[in-house]
């Protein structure tokens, strides 16, 4: 027998108050001392492109020192993209390990243990100078990517297991908005005038120690994930606690009961390793529609810009050292973009701001190609190839630039969330790898059509997207399962169990 209409109604606002989430000082700690993670993964992406030609002085002199001989321009271009390379290749290896360690270590504690190579990076990469080594600096670049591949995995399912459905998505960007944030600061402190030089290129790059540090001053004072610690570790007091100290409230049984659900739901099925996610049919069109988010956003066409837009700006007639300082509003209008969906991710919603993204870069890559093959009849084309660039990124930061990173985490229950993580990560330094080394080659071919190759991709993820992907602002990762294994009914049942859950919770104030 329930509760009268009225008392029910009376508990259920009780409750939604109390899961409606504060901004808690731990909250707000937790967030900072992941994104500090992302910032690190963004710093060591951008960090590596100004002191370019100071690097391979470097190289140059190093065989000098060791056998009197210069190196040859052929031999110092293939070891400067080894050593930008070895980053991409480490960021794959740290990204299929990502679920593995995320599981074994924690969310939070496999962060903090990942600081420990993070610092070993920026070591190795400080002191390549006085070691007189580029080994060492290709060693640091491989252990950075490493570190950064596990954090692409342990931030953004950290953020989205410590939030509550109804800020998930604005924590989740918070993620992307680390990143971008890491390379404006690598492009600004790259400039010549500041740390871009002879002298201090190698203090430019050992700066990757600071988002380590401020990690390991932080992070011990956050709560681990709570659904970690209920549903992968069975520990429900600590749980408890975790929820209550990241809510700001003293009643965590709604968040209990929700998790619990989750649980139960996947009790029924065996632990879920990489090879059982590849294999189940019942998680496949998650594992699909992760994928394909994912690819959205490397074979976009952004790697290309984030890469060469340099050469758009001289091609419009900037001189190389405005070109590399013009390069720095890239990295503003992702950061400012990026500020701007925190508030629409959980209004608009994820697969909305994603395909308007994605519409938005399939237009502006065509008119991209369009100023590319006639500015050389319209000169004044050249300047609108830079707008045309940096709407493209706009568009980019809408969507695309994040979400891929927080909705596996949405897509996936508990069991199967970890290796799904491993996955995705693991396509997205693959692909990230893949355009970025054959985008010059395409660019060689193509000329001034380089870009037709992304406006299809645009098109053909934009139509899968729109057909398939489900919506998943303010629901349960329970619901969302749900969704894409055909079920129907899982709100009545939610409903249904808070029911007795509003019973039981009553009998329990007044004995």
């Amino acid at each position: 027998m329930g509760l009268p209409p009225g008392e029910v109604e009376k508990k259920e606002t009780d409750l939604t108050i109390r899961t409606e989430m504060k901004i808690t000082l731990r909250l707000v700690m937790s967030v900072f001392g992941a994104v500090m993670g992302s910032f690190l993964f963004g710093y060591n992406t951008g960090v590596i492109n100004a002191p370019e030609a100071r690097i391979k002085e470097f190289l140059n002199e190093t065989n000098i020192k060791r056998d009197g001989t210069p190196m040859s321009v052929d031999t110092q271009t293939n070891l400067f993209a080894i050593i930008v390379a070895s980053f991409a290749i480490g960021g794959t290896a740290g990204g299929l390990l990502a679920g593995t360690w995320a599981d074994k270590f924690g969310r939070k504690n496999g962060s903090l243990l990942n600081t420990i190579c993070g610092i070993a990076s920026a070591a190795l990469m400080f002191f390549c100078r006085m070691g007189v080594s580029y080994e060492m600096l290709i060693v640091g670049r491989l252990l950075g990517g490493i570190c950064c591949g596990l954090i692409t995995g342990l931030t953004p399912i950290y953020l989205s297991e410590i939030a509550s459905q109804n800020i998930r998505g604005a924590l989740g960007v918070l993620h992307q908005l680390g990143v971008v944030s890491g390379i404006l600061v690598s492009q600004i402190l790259g400039f010549p005038e500041v740390m871009g030089t002879s002298d201090l290129w190698n203090y430019l790059l050992g700066l990757a120690v600071v988002p380590c540090i401020l990690q390991l001053i932080i992070l011990p004072f956050c709560p681990e994930s709570p659904r970690h610690l209920l549903i992968s570790k069975q520990d429900e007091a600590n749980a408890r606690k975790a929820l209550i100290a990241l809510r700001g409230y003293s009643d965590a049984e709604e968040d209990i009961l929700e998790m619990k659900a989750e649980d139960e739901a996947q009790k029924s099925e065996a632990k879920v390793n990489i090879w059982g996610l590849l294999t189940s049919r019942n998680l496949r069109m998650a594992l699909i529609l992760s994928v394909v988010m994912h690819l959205s956003q490397q074979f976009s066409g952004i790697v290309a810009i984030f890469y060469y837009s340099s050469s758009f700006f001289q091609d419009a007639g900037l001189d190389g050292d405005t070109a590399v300082h013009a390069t720095s509003g890239v990295g503003a209008v992702m950061v400012v973009m990026t500020i701007v969906t925190i508030p629409l991710m959980d209004k608009v919603g994820r697969r909305t701001l994603h395909l308007a993204g994605l519409g938005g870069m399939f237009v502006f890559s065509i008119l991209i190609t369009l100023t590319l093959t006639l500015q050389h009849l319209v000169p004044w084309f050249k300047i609108v190839t830079i707008v045309a660039s940096l709407v493209y990124v706009l568009f980019f930061a809408l969507g695309p630039g994040s979400i891929p990173w927080l909705i596996v985490a949405e897509l996936f229950s508990q069991g199967p969330r970890s290796a799904a993580i491993s996955v995705s990560v693991l396509v997205n330094w693959v692909a990230n790898f893949g355009v970025g080394y054959a985008f010059p080659h395409m660019k060689t071919s193509l000329g001034d059509y380089s870009f037709i190759p992304f406006t299809g991709f645009l098109l053909v993820f934009f139509i899968f997207i729109y057909l398939y992907l489900p919506e998943t602002k303010n629901k349960t990762f329970e619901e969302i399962s749900s969704t894409l294994r055909g079920g129907g009914n899982i709100r009545e049942d939610k409903n249904a169990r808070r029911e007795n859950y509003l019973v039981s919770y009553k009998s329990t104030e007044n004995p």
